[in-house]
């Protein structure tokens, strides 16, 4: 490597002091040429350019030495990174249109309904029923009443109606229907309670023998949705259990009287 670095600057040496010899006879050409013309008082000579008798001189105009190629380069460099800096900073988050919204809902496997009203009442008591649907993707197993945490859904917000419209299976005790792949007639109803962020997973990264080590943590933004209802099935009427009466437990059997 050092018999390199010489070498490199011999050649840069030698370039400057051949570029300076060469404007100095330049210089030197150009007086004999005026001197010339007047001590033989002939007929003057139209000045020709240079660069067609010395061809050198032309290339020599163009030449760039390696220090100021470097320079140039180094600056470059800087440029682009402060392109790069400033174009990270003006990086904002991306405005959708409503209908963009809608169809990037839709792909997720969602919809949104609108907010939940204080007279509404959606949550019902427990059904034998149960539905398998897709959200993004991921499957979950649902029932009425049930609470699952998803990735983050961008464009609702919490107590906002939604209907899960990637339904892929339905069952109940009396019947199953498959999607192929996905159920047209089946809807599962949710609300959704709050985004929220998952438990820090740390990454670490070693490379040994090369003092590398790096640690970071990430957590994963989710959102939590309460199931209200499952449409799209028979859904069986609940069975009334009567209990037995106080009354009736505490009534004891008369005693019979022998004789």
């Amino acid at each position: 490597m050092a018999s390199l670095r010489c070498i490199r600057e011999l050649s840069r040496r030698a370039t400057t002091v051949f570029s300076i010899n060469q404007t100095r006879s330049i210089s030197s050409l150009r007086g004999l040429e005026l001197s010339g013309t007047s001590i033989t008082h002939e007929a003057p000579v139209q000045n020709r350019s240079l660069a067609r008798d010395f061809p050198w001189y032309s290339r020599s105009q163009g030449r760039h030495f390696a220090s100021k190629t470097n320079d140039t380069d180094e600056s470059s460099d800087g440029e682009d990174e402060e392109e790069y800096e400033d174009s990270a900073e003006m990086e904002v988050e991306r405005e959708y249109s409503p209908a963009e919204k809608v169809e990037a809902a839709a792909e997720i496997g969602y919809k949104v309904m609108g907010p939940l009203k204080p007279s509404e009442r959606l949550f019902k008591p427990y059904e034998p029923v149960f539905a398998v649907v897709q959200i993004g993707s991921h499957q979950f197993k649902v029932s009425n009443g049930d609470s699952i945490f998803t990735e983050k859904l961008k464009f609702c917000d919490i107590n906002d109606k939604l209907t899960l419209t990637k339904v892929l299976l339905l069952g109940s005790a009396s019947q199953t229907i498959i999607g192929r792949p996905v159920l047209p007639d089946a809807t599962v109803h949710a609300v959704v309670e709050e985004h929220a962020l998952d438990e820090k997973v740390l990454i670490f990264k070693k490379k040994r023998r090369k003092n590398y080590r790096r640690t970071t943590g990430h957590r994963q933004e989710l959102t939590k949705l309460r199931i209200t209802d499952i449409q799209g099935i028979e859904k069986p009427e609940p069975e009334i259990v009567r209990k037995p009466s106080k009354s009736a437990d505490t009534e004891q059997p008369e005693a019979e009287l022998v004789g």
